[in-house]
């Protein structure tokens, strides 16, 4: 595993994460330990020491998970990493913050943690009253003067001119946002964390596995056309030094191993393989209209539809003209659901033509995604 110094902390992390956020579940929704706690040793075993996770992921027990899995290991050498959400107003003052926190470190079975995250932290929120007396701010500064939090960061889907206004105010340590190859709006904000010294953590670094297709995607030449297109991904991440850390929401044995060794083999992209990268990127330029990070956050759907998914072959259609596979996989969609090696899993959920256009998910996606517009399209273009 390679390392690198975390911004101005003075620890020093991998430059792969474990992001705790996709972690195995029970069908009751709660984090399956007896899969997911070997799988969190198993990246720490290979030298990942910075884990992510957040208060509500696993509907709360992924903080449970990560706690189980590093009581047998020296906690001076893991770099943990969760989240607060504070841009409503209410759960950002300050008496309702500090409950929150340490009712994450009850979970967590632990007497610190390396840094908290406000969650998904928006400029306006932060200007409005995270930064204000009596909030969100304040309560993380008091968590630090108690020795509950060593560092402070945020994490955001903010704009990239409003995340670049919240590193600018230099209230922070770290930074957890969005960027891969085929997203490089955070770029601007990126280099503005780094000159200050602050520690960058990306997330998406495969685009959610928007990346994640049937095989392996060949680029002829340059020693790259063995290489999955993952690894590219996460290697021109990588290739930004303004980056710290590449999170990748692992939930499977293999996915681990793979990752772990593209970290250990990483060389920072040529000019040759960055402009094969640039041409794969204008040749798949569509993706950008239909740009699901399979975050989540718009789900559960009332009606059950699996909109991440569904968005996933939509993606091996209409970028990678993989229209075969992609009508094959959404055929398989039923309330049984069905085994996917693409998903490292079971596939759940329903077929976007079990759409009922409520309109409860659009809200809630932090890429602003015509959702339902979207659903319509794939169901006509993969339903028949």
């Amino acid at each position: 595993m390679k390392y690198k110094p975390y911004g101005k902390t003075g620890r020093t992390v991998s430059m792969l994460g474990f992001g705790a956020m996709r972690l195995p579940a029970q069908k009751d929704g709660t984090c399956d330990y007896a899969r997911a706690v070997p799988m969190l040793r198993e990246g720490i075993d290979a030298g990942i020491n910075y884990i992510d996770t957040a208060r509500g992921y696993i509907t709360g027990t992924s903080e449970i998970a990560v706690g189980k899995a590093i009581k047998s290991y020296d906690r001076e050498t893991l770099f943990v990493v969760t989240k607060i959400p504070s841009n409503d107003i209410e759960n950002s003052r300050e008496l309702e913050w500090r409950k929150q926190l340490e009712q994450q470190l009850a979970r967590f079975d632990m007497p610190y943690i390396d840094m908290i995250l406000f969650h998904g932290l928006k400029w306006d929120a932060f200007n409005e009253h995270v930064g204000k007396p009596g909030y969100a701010l304040a309560a993380a500064r008091a968590a630090q003067n108690d020795g509950l939090v060593r560092h402070v960061g945020f994490s955001s889907h903010d704009s990239a001119e409003n995340i670049t206004r919240l590193v600018e105010t230099r209230e922070f340590d770290g930074v957890l946002l969005q960027y891969n190859f085929l997203d490089r709006r955070n770029e601007g904000a990126i280099d503005a964390a780094a000159r200050i010294g602050m520690g960058v953590t990306v997330m998406g670094p495969v685009a959610g596995g928007r990346l994640g297709v049937p095989g392996a995607v060949a680029l002829d030449g340059e020693g790259m056309e063995q290489m999955r297109v993952p690894e590219i991904a996460l290697r021109f991440v990588w290739s930004n030094p303004g980056v710290t850390v590449a999170l990748s929401g692992m939930n499977a044995m293999d996915q681990i191993h793979e990752n772990v060794a593209a970290a250990e083999r990483m060389t920072e992209i040529g000019d040759a393989e960055r402009r094969k990268v640039a041409g794969l990127v204008e040749r798949n330029a569509e993706l950008m209209k239909l740009y699901c990070t399979a975050c989540g956050y718009c789900m559960p759907c009332p009606n059950g539809v699996n909109i991440p998914e569904n968005f996933r072959y939509m993606n091996w259609h209409k970028v990678w003209g993989l229209t075969k596979e992609a009508k094959e996989a959404y055929a398989k969609f039923s309330p049984d659901g069905f085994w996917a090696p693409w998903a490292t899993g079971q596939v759940t959920g329903l077929s976007a033509s079990e759409c009922v256009e409520c309109g409860e998910c659009e809200p809630k996606c932090p890429q602003n995604i015509p959702i339902i517009k979207q659903l319509k399209e794939t169901a006509a273009a993969l339903g028949s």
